[in-house]
């Protein structure tokens, strides 16, 4: 389907929808700082969840969009998400908001107040690499709606075990990085890695209450 554009207060976003045939809920994904729309946890979960019924829409924040390579505050990266909210929710569906790296904490930070049905983490970045003490744990724990996370075995911006106690659930995609990727050594191919993602995904939002 062709990328819808999407006017916000802090520039143009785009919205690329991968539609289910017969839809219960919504899937919103938002790309991290470093990367867009086609990092291969993302694309996956495109691929995978429109068969269980649930639609996936790749949202590109408009300084992405825009072709800048830096991505701005985290509270113009919550108004940019924001400003794309009544596309999300325009089909009249449940929405889960989600994200990886950075736009999974823009999913923590706003989830609530949008009226999400959940909060999906993909590689959310507990703390930058090597700074334990600098911990964005606060945002995960205060999403107020039931969340997922989904974390890479050896993601430095925060591994698993490092996760505080919370009433969120957490997979784990062993050996994976922050970006999922899997060593070639290592005894789980990158398929099998992906596959661990969007089973999880899928059985979480099986269990929430979207109709």
């Amino acid at each position: 389907m062709e990328p819808v554009a999407v006017p916000t207060e802090t520039g143009t976003a785009r919205v690329t929808w991968v539609p289910a045939d017969r839809p219960r809920a919504v899937l919103a994904l938002g790309h991290g700082a470093g990367g867009g729309t086609g990092a291969r946890d993302l694309v996956a979960l495109a691929a995978a969840l429109p068969a269980a019924g649930v639609s996936v829409a790749l949202v590109e924040q408009p300084w992405r969009v825009a072709g800048k390579k830096v991505a701005p505050a985290p509270k113009t990266l919550d108004m940019g998400w924001e400003g794309v909210w009544p596309e999300l929710a325009a089909p009249g569906l449940p929405v889960v908001a989600g994200g990886r790296s950075a736009g999974a904490r823009v999913a923590c930070r706003t989830g609530a107040e949008l009226g999400a049905a959940g909060v999906l983490a993909l590689s959310f970045p507990l703390h930058p690499p090597g700074k334990p003490e600098r911990s964005r744990a606060e945002e995960l724990l205060g999403t107020g709606v039931p969340t997922l996370v989904v974390q890479g075995g050896r993601d430095p911006f925060g591994r698993p075990e490092e996760f505080p106690g919370g009433s969120y659930e957490l997979a784990e995609v062993a050996y994976g990085d922050h970006g999922f990727a899997v060593p070639k050594k290592a005894p789980v191919g990158q398929e099998e890695a992906l596959g661990v993602i969007t089973d999880a995904v899928g059985a979480w939002i099986e269990r929430l209450p979207v109709g």
